[in-house]
Parts: C-alpha cells; sequence; structure tokens
C-alpha cells in the first residue's frame, strides 16, 4: 500500500521521513517503536526523522477512561480470554526487553488528550515527541498509570522538557482536538484498520510490530529510491 502526502510535505533533499500511525494503550505499537529503534540503529547509515501520528483503539471511551476489568470483559469477552491474548504479548515484549505490567492498568484510558500532547511535543521537535512517546508508553505498561488523566499528562511533559503550566492550559481547552481527530480520520481514509502503521517517505507502508530488519529494509530501499531519484534529475 502506498502512503499520502497529507501527512507531511518532504522535500527530496530532506532526510527519510517515517510516519509512525500508532496509539499509545496498544501494546504492539510499543513494540513495534522497540523495533523502529533497533532499524534506526541497523540502517545507521540513513538519516531519517520519526513523526508519530495519531490512531485510537477504541475512541468510545469516556474522556476518564472506564474500568480495566470491566473493559477487558467487554473487549475480549472475559478477563481469562484476555490474559491468553496478553500472555503472547509478554512473550514478544520480554523479547524487546519491555517487561509487560498489564496488572498495574487499572484504568483503561481515552487516548485523545495523549494524542494532543503527542502533537505539541512535536512542535518542539522530532526527538522531544519521541521521547513523549516513549515516557507514555512506559507510564501505562510499566507503572500502570492512567495516561488519560490530564495532570498525569501535564507531569510527562514536564519530564520531557515542556512547558507544564502551557501544557495544562491546552489540555484544559479544546486546542488540536479537531486536528487529532483529522489525522486519525485521514489515516482510516488511506486503509489503516491497525496499528503500528509505518510509512516511509509517503510513498510505501508497512503494517504491523514487523521484525527490525524488515522496517530497516524499507528505510534502506527508501533511501536507495530516493538517491535515484535525485540523480535522474541532476542528469
Amino acid at each position: 500500500m502506498k502512503g499520502d502526502k497529507a501527512f507531511t510535505q518532504t522535500e527530496k533533499t530532506d532526510p527519510i521521513v517515517v510516519d509512525v500511525v500508532s496509539d499509545v494503550m496498544c501494546p504492539w505499537c510499543y513494540i513495534g517503536e522497540k523495533h523502529l529503534e533497533k532499524a534506526l540503529k541497523i540502517a545507521s547509515e540513513v538519516e531519517v526523522r520519526v513523526h508519530w501520528r495519531p490512531f485510537q483503539l477504541d475512541a468510545t471511551l469516556p474522556r476518564e477512561g472506564k474500568d480495566r476489568q470491566q473493559y477487558l470483559c467487554e473487549k475480549f469477552g472475559g478477563v481469562e480470554k484476555a490474559n491468553q491474548i496478553y500472555d503472547r504479548i509478554r512473550e514478544a515484549g520480554a523479547s524487546n526487553d519491555i517487561d509487560f505490567q498489564f496488572e498495574k492498568i487499572a484504568v483503561s484510558p481515552n487516548t485523545l488528550d495523549a494524542h494532543r500532547l503527542i502533537r505539541w511535543a512535536g512542535e518542539a521537535g522530532a526527538d522531544v515527541q519521541s521521547t513523549v512517546v516513549d515516557h507514555l508508553f512506559k507510564a501505562y505498561f510499566l507503572n500502570g498509570v492512567n495516561i488519560g488523566d490530564r495532570k498525569r499528562l501535564v507531569d510527562i511533559a514536564a519530564k520531557a522538557g515542556l512547558d507544564a503550566g502551557e501544557i495544562a492550559e491546552k489540555l484544559e481547552s479544546d486546542t488540536d482536538i479537531d486536528a487529532v481527530r483529522g489525522e486519525i480520520a485521514h489515516a482510516q481514509h488511506i486503509g489503516v484498520t491497525g496499528v503500528p502503521f509505518f510509512i516511509f517517505n509517503q510513498k510505501y507502508a508497512v503494517g504491523g510490530a514487523q521484525p527490525a530488519e524488515v522496517l530497516a529494509n524499507a528505510l534502506r530501499q527508501t533511501a536507495a529510491e530516493l538517491r535515484e531519484e535525485k540523480a535522474f534529475s541532476a542528469g
């Protein structure tokens, strides 16, 4: 599947842009983040800029979230069934140095505000945005933090070096709610039905928490094509 230019406008001389469509309540997205980190090291010769894009696995959750046990019963038909699914995820996490602590999660959050924070972090730079995303994953999956709680989001923002007062003020407003929802709708429009979903330079896409080697190959292939296009235009 091909990507879409509505995400990022990129000149041919720019680094490879990887748009990662994800939801911070998605354990496979956390695993996907780790795979991407490994891919960047494998293909270290490729200059890359990572942009995190929003997606909501369940936009129907109330803003305050929902009791975790109730949510699991409704989503998976019971805690036992959910545990069977999460056992597989624990195994995948362990191989990526992620010690999932699902039992610490008391609330399944609505992640709209978390995505707004990620968007604002992106305005401070790609590195800051990636740091915020990582903090959100760790807070939720390792410590059971309710990442739908605005006070917790302010704490995470401050930890990443953002202005806590400014973030708190924005979270209490409607700032960028429509923009985030618009990006989610756009992702769905171009065919994203599950996350993580990686889009390389708006052209190529890889769905799922694919191995690092697959992502590294996609980076190298995209970079090679970009060089060929540049050589052709120069000739």
